[in-house]
């Protein structure tokens, strides 16, 4: 569209100036001026054609270089170039500079190569073309390279605009994924260290209100109503579990304070405050682990035990450490019911012992022993060094 009022604005201007050159004659070759202004017309419509339509059928570099080229003809062999053929010089070199969208593609240094010839036409013709001639092939030396420039410094800051908005993009990502992750690493703390404590609470004050021997009623209705409450606060903690984990990939955390040394202490709570027999059974020469690892294993136990104590009150439980072949094994199991506890736990329970595991380039699975009861068995890796 503008190549087209372009060229339609050259063609007029282009008239114009063959009319004034055919008929500004004396008036004893008033027989030739018909024949002047066709030809004159002809000739500067074609120029004026060639210095604007390349702008609509070429691409930005191709069509400044043709225009370039039509325009120091028009200059520089009939001089002569319209108003439209220079706006459309100034377009072409501004486009040029823009250039596509790949980085490195040149085309701003092809757009102010364009300067060098008219910038040299301007000194060998110097005003001996006409002062009108002259002053213009100047004006074009100087304004093509700041339209390309112009192009160039509109190209720069749309790609500033993408990369801006690019980053932040990747930077609200980051954040989102970032606060999921910590939302699962709350959750999980929340379901392994404190639901774990509630439970305790609720078991110990069930056992104190039954082995007690002559406990007053009121002091029974007390006892009742602590282990009503911590059964209650594990619900509400369940749920606000569920709210945490809705919308964020569970991720292993490697970098806790409990590990393996941490496990005989565990065993013992879980003794204490079950009243049921609980043993700590380690085979094998000790291997190093990874602090990730003996973390995991540390949690894997202390689930296992709160689930046992929580869906198997009084079965007996064995946790065994088997070290052997660059491996470390933890079983878990006690002689309760069996497979059905698992289906009354909570939801994060095992998936949230199989991820650990898992996490940490391990494995675990859980059902029924052979012997009856429920068995948990996690194969983690460790290392071929024997430890003091």
């Amino acid at each position: 569209m503008t190549a087209g009022l372009l060229g339609l604005a050259a063609v007029i201007e282009a008239l114009a100036r063959a009319a004034v050159a055919a008929y500004a004659t004396p008036a004893t070759a008033t027989q030739n001026q018909g024949a002047q202004f066709l030809g004159w017309g002809l000739l500067y419509c074609v120029l004026g054609l060639a210095t604007t339509l390349p702008l609509t059928f070429l691409r930005p570099a191709p069509a400044a270089v043709t225009l370039t080229a039509a325009s120091l003809l028009s200059l520089g062999l009939f001089h002569f170039l319209t108003v439209a053929g220079a706006t459309a010089e100034l377009i072409a070199a501004y486009r040029s500079g823009r250039g596509g969208t790949r980085r490195g593609d040149g085309a701003q240094y092809v757009a102010l190569g364009l300067t060098v010839p008219f910038l040299a036409l301007a000194l060998a013709a110097g005003t001996a073309a006409g002062t009108e001639t002259w002053a213009l092939t100047v004006v074009l030396a100087a304004l093509v390279p700041a339209a390309a420039w112009a192009g160039v410094a509109r190209r720069s800051r749309a790609e500033a605009l993408l990369h801006t908005a690019a980053t932040q993009a990747i930077a609200d990502t980051l954040v989102e994924h970032t606060a999921r992750g910590e939302r699962a690493r709350i959750a999980r703390e929340l379901h392994d260290v404190v639901a774990h404590h509630i439970s305790m609470i609720a078991v110990q004050a069930e056992t104190a209100r039954l082995t007690t021997p002559g406990m007053p009623a009121a002091g029974a209705q007390r006892l009742s109503e602590i282990g009503d409450t911590a059964r209650a606060g594990l619900t509400e903690m369940r749920r606000l579990l569920g709210v945490l984990r809705e919308d964020a990939q569970a991720e292993a955390d490697r970098h806790p304070q409990p590990g393996l040394e941490q496990l005989p202490r565990l065993v013992d709570e879980a003794r204490e405050s079950s009243g049921a027999a609980c043993r700590l059974i380690i085979s094998g020469p000790p291997v190093t682990v990874d602090p990730g690892v003996g973390l995991a294993a540390y949690r894997i136990a202390q689930e296992a035990l709160t689930n046992a104590r929580r869906h198997a009150p009084g079965a007996a439980v064995d946790v065994e450490l088997r070290y052997g072949d660059g491996e470390l094994r933890l079983v878990i199991r006690d002689n309760g019911p069996g497979p059905s506890w698992p289906a009354a736990a909570d939801g994060h329970g095992l998936p949230g012992m199989r991820e650990r595991a898992a996490a940490v380039g391990g494995e675990l699975r859980a059902g029924a022993a052979t012997v009856g009861g429920f068995l948990i068995e996690a194969r983690l890796p460790g290392t071929c060094e024997t430890g003091g």
